[in-house]
């Protein structure tokens, strides 16, 4: 390797390998001077230090031939350290590039990392001279993909309006599981096993929606009380796989996962934080961005720099308006989608994403970017449409294509299982994708992404065992978490041997599903829902790497089974009766060959004003019908009975051509049966039916029908 760095060049940000050499390149608009560090193969041992040469457009470069993939880096970088400024340069600090595509070694906490010292009065405006190096994670250059491009498995391009997404945890999904590998549990590896696999594509979902899985590192209040950061929402690197997902540190294998599971047909999502990153407040530590050029990366108060923006409630705000970060995020899709194969994105804390100087703007240059952008374009986006800043609520104000996590459905669900008054004209609104939210911007049904459950709150078993948040082992005396969760305990906080409550538990649960299953839109299932998984009544199990956030495989019983194959159940009904994810919205039809919906009361008949006006009323008749020449199986009925005692409802009157009653209805699913499968196979038209207390009834019926009984209105 020659020992004299040349110029090289400003295009490509990050180290890049050309088959004889490596450029390097770092945007930095502030600094004085940029080294780079080479280390030995363990990272541990610097070997080389030098000078990036040359700036061209606020981009430091330089080039070292000889220079081969698995080579470990990291830079220096000087400038000024006045805070007060927004200036936090500290050539002390060993740093992250922020273009690094694998990393080795492990983010240790120590007070070396810090710009300032910790126990000086004056804060952060004091200066700090460790070096940090012993106790950071190293950059290693990697090769250009060997991947071809025909060798890959195609990915499987799932139309929105058929998506099933399941949200899951790479390490807690796999750590416990008997048929994983051990050396692979809790890895990518895994995650992409057949076995886990399988499980997947049996029981019915189409998208893997993944919790962080770029580099993250653990909050120093987190380390402090012995704890880890399990979810990861804490990024540190946007290039790069989290490095204790992998098995022989090496960022393929993330892509050999992907690789697998386009093979059976299923898609990867991933949930990506490009909201903030792991340098935390004006006290964080310097790990990468704040070393690299503070002022730039960051949204800092204008009138004292010093600080900054907190929209996040993390301790920063990544600077998304600059054109410099605005490519460095850009950049980071492009890669995990294109180089990676992922199928879409999830966006923690979205609108900070859109948030510009007079507020929400949907089309603001982030969004106007991928709009324009002809790959990321075409994937799927998802949008957690809510922040702490001003203005940070913005559900349904997203610009199309994208879809948002619903939380007006998550709470309308929860509010109508749990019997509170009112509720059915809420509850119709969401049955049917959230129209009064989306469709008005000419949005789509699954513009609305429907969940009763996910990685944040109570899993759906604590939703039905606990009235309260039991947090403690978080460190925050219980003070950590949503205080108001919807939640229902049958009597009883908690665990109990009682088997009434037990058993009304288990159906409330598969009441939930079951409404999120047949609703217009695309449902969202967390990941253990269907085995009946617990965190002991903890909410907010962001910390909690250990048995309350890891999947029990071996413990699984015969009440996860059962749960397990209603869920299979109502995933292949939906599956088959494609009505109940109709790519377009609803409505009363002008012309008899268009799809239809009515919303029933308990005479078979449709709903009137003054019945959505019984506030105490908790039944209610969904019904959707395609087309009479239609082939595919799509009349639906759905009954919802939350009321405390069985009741009865009387099927429409359907009649054949002869005008003769026609027998057929066939049950499809009833809850109050612990695999769902009802005990009756048929009812005739017009039949009055009993509908068991605090449970939903799903029946189909034949295509060549017609609707004979008048409704109410006549």
């Amino acid at each position: 390797m020659t020992t004299r760095m040349l110029s090289g060049h400003h295009h490509t940000l990050g180290a890049h390998w050309d088959g004889e050499g490596v450029n390097f390149a770092l945007f930095s608009a502030h600094a004085e001077a940029v080294e780079l560090c080479l280390y030995d193969v363990t990272g541990q041992t610097e070997t080389a230090r030098y000078t990036l040469p040359e700036k061209n457009h606020e981009v430091w470069h330089g080039y070292l031939s000889g220079l081969d993939p698995g080579a470990v880096y990291g830079y220096r970088v000087y400038g000024p350290y006045n805070p007060q400024a927004g200036h936090r340069f500290n050539h002390h600090k060993l740093l992250l590039d922020p273009y690094a595509r694998q990393l080795i070694g492990e983010f240790r906490w120590n007070d070396a990392h810090f710009g300032y010292r910790r126990d000086d009065p004056e804060e952060d405006l004091s200066f700090d001279t460790r070096d940090n190096a012993p106790f950071m994670p190293k950059c290693v250059v990697t090769a250009p993909s060997v991947f071809a491009d025909d060798t890959r498995p195609k990915k499987p391009d799932v139309s929105w309006s058929q998506t099933v997404i399941y949200e899951t945890h790479v390490r807690g999904f796999t750590l416990q599981h008997p048929d994983v590998p051990e050396l692979a549990r809790g890895k990518f590896a895994g995650l992409g096993h057949p076995k886990i696999i399988a499980y997947l594509k049996a029981l019915g979902i189409t998208s893997v929606e993944l919790l962080p899985v770029q580099a993250f590192s653990d909050e120093h209040f987190v380390y402090e009380k012995g704890l880890r950061n399990y979810w990861g929402y804490n990024t540190s690197s946007f290039f790069a796989p989290h490095t204790a997902y992998l098995n022989e540190n090496d960022a393929a294998e993330f892509r050999h996962m992907v690789d697998n599971f386009h093979q059976a047909g299923l898609e990867v999502l991933l949930d990506v934080v490009y909201n903030h990153t792991s340098e935390s407040n004006r006290l964080g530590p310097t790990m990468s961005f704040r070393g690299i050029d503070n002022a730039s990366y960051y949204r800092l108060q204008a009138e004292n720099p010093r600080y900054y923006v907190n929209d996040t409630g993390c301790g920063n705000t990544l600077n998304v308006s600059h054109p410099r970060v605005l490519q460095l995020v850009m950049d980071s899709l492009r890669y995990w989608s294109s180089d990676m194969g992922v199928d879409g994105f999830r966006f923690d804390l979205a609108p900070v994403m859109g948030r510009e100087p007079k507020g929400f703007n949907p089309r603001a240059s982030f969004f106007q970017a991928i709009a324009q952008d002809p790959q990321l374009s075409r994937i799927k986006l998802i949008a957690e449409p809510w922040d702490i800043g001003p203005g940070g609520y913005q559900l349904g104000n997203f610009p199309a294509p994208w879809s948002e996590w619903n939380d007006d459905y998550r709470d309308t669900v929860r509010r109508f299982w749990r019997r509170e008054p009112g509720q059915l004209p809420t509850l119709a609104r969401r049955l049917h994708g959230s129209g009064d939210i989306f469709e008005r911007s000419g949005r789509r049904p699954y513009a609305s992404v429907n969940f009763i459950t996910s990685h944040d709150g109570f899993t759906l078993r604590d939703l039905v065992s606990y009235q309260q948040r039991h947090n403690s082992a978080n460190g925050e005396n219980n003070n950590d978490g949503h205080r108001e969760n919807l939640s229902e305990n049958f009597g009883v906080e908690g665990p109990t041997d009682d088997a009434a409550i037990a058993t009304a538990r288990r159906r409330q649960q598969r009441n939930l599903l079951a409404t999120l299953l047949v609703s217009q839109g695309t449902p969202m299932i967390l990941a253990g829902d269907e085995l009946g998984r617990s965190q002991q009544g903890n909410n907010n199990a962001y910390c909690q790497d250990n048995e309350l956030n890891w999947i029990d495989w071996p413990s699984l019983g015969k009440h996860s089974e059962d749960l397990n194959a209603f869920v299979t159940l109502l995933l292949k009904l939906r599956a088959d009766y494609r009505i109940l994810s109709h790519p377009s919205y609803i409505h009363p039809p002008h012309r008899p060959e268009s799809y239809d919906i009515k919303w029933l009361n308990s005479d078979g008949l449709e709903m009137r004003e003054e019945h959505w006006q019984e506030h105490h009323s908790f039944l209610l008749g969904y019904l959707l019908t395609g087309p009479h020449d239609e082939q595919s199986r799509v009349t639906l009925l759905v009954i919802f009975n939350n009321s405390t005692q069985q009741q009865e409802f009387q099927l429409p009157d359907y009649q054949a051509e002869s005008g003769e009653s026609a027998l057929c209805w066939r049950w499809l699913a009833d809850t109050s049966r612990e695999r769902g499968i009802p005990e009756r196979p048929s009812a005739a038209s017009g039949e009055k039916l009993n509908i068991d207390e605090r449970s939903v009834a799903i029946l189909g019926c034949n295509k060549d029908i017609r609707f004979a009984q008048g409704t109410s209105n006549d």
